[in-house]
């Protein structure tokens, strides 16, 4: 299959290396990270394993590109513009692997193809331009950004298993996606506001605020029409912060880097949908607010 994979920083690069053991691929990234991949082609690194050299094409411009497929790995904030450069080519599909929600809607304002909603629970690094690293095996869930059956996406899910990535073809996205908004709601601007890894959600005095922020998102999903229990959206957030008890989160990682975080399509977006619903969402509204004022603090909106 002949892949486009827009937006390769850390995710993207994984993804995009893996599906190159067996696909055609090319990387859409920024000038140092795709100069480096042409040159000396992509390392993927791993903690168990040794490292995998690949070489797909790398270029920074995304304009007129056609392929059978274009996975989108932006910043949520970017994918408007994406989307704009994504519709001067040619794809038979395209797939959003992005945090956050509203992704899919946004894609598809643009693009007159199949688009594809996705969750990957990869953790990736961009060490250097040219090298990424693998921080822990995950899982790709793709299907319908709707939900129910689709031929493409079991062509896409069977071209990811080919190339050796763990994928589930869902017929339920709507309900996975906002399962994984309120993972994230739970974990990710409580990381980043206190500079600490993933499983401090789990312990004193934080889990009572990332818990209420799950359960939060988990009522605003009912609201909209999507079955997810408290109990689920729990289970689901405090079962990813064991897994990655270690890790950092992504909205930590932008903090550390003084960049533009994805606040607004996560917690953010819990309170704007909460809102069209008539409920209050106290602790996503106050997370939320302080994400927001760090970004202004430093200029980035």
């Amino acid at each position: 299959m002949d892949i486009v994979v827009f937006g390769a920083g850390s995710l993207g690069s994984l993804v995009g290396g893996l599906l190159a053991r067996e696909h055609d691929v090319t990387l859409v990234a920024r000038e140092a990270h795709a100069r480096a991949v042409r040159e000396s082609g992509l390392r993927l690194e791993s903690v168990d394993d040794s490292p995998i050299h690949v070489s797909p094409a790398a270029t920074t411009d995304g304009t007129g590109l056609e392929a059978e497929l274009a996975v989108v790995t932006v910043k949520s904030f970017d994918t408007d513009g994406a989307a704009q450069t994504l519709a001067t080519g040619s794809f038979d599909a395209v797939c959003s692997l992005q945090n956050g929600m509203g992704n899919e809607a946004t894609l598809a304002a643009r693009l007159e193809v199949p688009i594809l909603a996705g969750t990957a629970t990869y953790g990736a690094i961009l060490r250097e331009p040219g090298v990424v690293a693998c921080t822990g095996v995950g899982e790709v869930v793709l299907g319908a950004r709707d939900g129910g059956p689709s031929a493409i996406a079991e062509r896409v899910g069977k071209s990811f298993v080919a190339a050796g990535l763990e994928t589930t073809v869902a017929d339920d996205m709507p309900r996975r996606l906002w399962e994984k908004l309120a993972v994230n709601a739970g974990i990710n601007a409580v990381t980043a506001l206190t500079a600490t890894e993933n499983g401090a959600v789990l312990e004193e005095p934080a889990t009572d605020l990332a818990r209420a922020a799950t359960r939060e998102t988990a009522r605003v999903a009912r609201a909209r029409g999507v079955s997810l229990s408290n109990r689920e959206a729990l289970t689901a957030m405090e079962t990813v912060a064991e897994a990655t008890a270690a890790n950092t989160s992504s909205m930590r990682q932008d903090v550390l880097a003084d960049r533009r975080t994805e606040i607004d399509a996560i917690n953010g977006y819990v309170v704007d949908r909460a809102a069209d619903s008539r409920l209050e969402v106290p602790r996503n509204r106050t997370l939320t607010a302080l994400v927001r004022t760090w970004e202004r603090g430093r200029g980035l909106r």
